[in-house]
């Protein structure tokens, strides 16, 4: 399927590592520019070169996503480079596993603070594009518990604030969606380490996946690519869990 995305500017927040760097390397794979952030330049810097190796455009920019002026700075400096912003996908998680203040400040300020401030930023370059598309990457611990509560109640306010977002933007030929995953693994990610600290535990999620098996970031990103192509021309205000159908509720 050509999902019609060529030549067009993607910013991905979060994208140097796990299921945001899969994520940009999918939408290069489609042939898109790409710009993505994150606090560390090194993996930031590892993650563009292989971007570059697809013969697409990168711009980089070291960024804590927390910080209104970091966020600001490098969406416009994105939107300078390519003259353009086609799509924004909020990937990027503070991912507090605590209960304390710090974890759930940590959140707030990351998962939702930040994704808001960043659809504010796009929302008017989106809006002189063709099909421009927003798309949050939540996680299904918003959708049932148990989880790690400032993460998951900070992704569930994510799910609310898409849905409000897509409607308010309809009119202005601008869709919004969430991806909600399931359990994710890869090197260095928190089922890794799960799995290497307490193989008791990882056993334990597994088990609860039909498919017997965690998920890719690569099946993550597959999703995330689709709701933001233009062949998703008719949906928005959606969650499309992304979890090999751990997640055993309705939505």
């Amino acid at each position: 399927m050509n999902l019609e995305l060529a030549g067009r500017a993607v910013v991905v927040t979060g994208g140097s590592r796990g299921i945001g760097r899969a994520i940009a390397e999918t939408f290069a794979l489609e042939g898109c520019d790409i710009a993505i952030c994150a606090r560390e330049s090194f993996a930031l810097e590892q993650t563009a070169g292989l971007l570059r190796g697809h013969g697409t455009k990168v711009f980089t920019g070291v960024c804590d996503v927390a910080q209104a002026g970091d966020l600001e700075r490098f969406l416009n400096d994105a939107h300078a480079a390519f003259g353009r912003i086609d799509v924004l996908v909020n990937n990027a998680s503070g991912f507090g596993l605590g209960s304390d203040d710090s974890s759930w400040q940590r959140n707030f300020e990351v998962d939702l603070l930040g994704a808001v401030r960043a659809s504010r930023i796009v929302t008017p370059w989106l809006a002189q594009r063709a099909q421009g598309s927003i798309v949050h990457v939540a996680s299904t611990a918003a959708l049932e518990g148990p989880g790690p509560a400032a993460y998951s109640a900070l992704k569930a306010a994510l799910l609310s604030h898409a849905k409000n977002l897509a409607l308010e933007l309809a009119p202005r030929g601008i869709r919004v969606n969430c991806v909600a995953p399931g359990a994710i693994e890869f090197p260095g990610g928190v089922w890794d380490r799960v799995k290497q600290t307490s193989p008791a535990s990882y056993e334990a999620m597994r088990a609860t996946i039909p498919f017997g098996r965690l998920g890719t970031p690569e099946e993550v990103a597959r999703a995330v690519v689709f709701l933001a192509s233009p062949v998703a021309s008719w949906i928005t205000g959606s969650v499309l869990t992304v979890d090999g159908g751990q997640h055993k509720g309705n939505h």
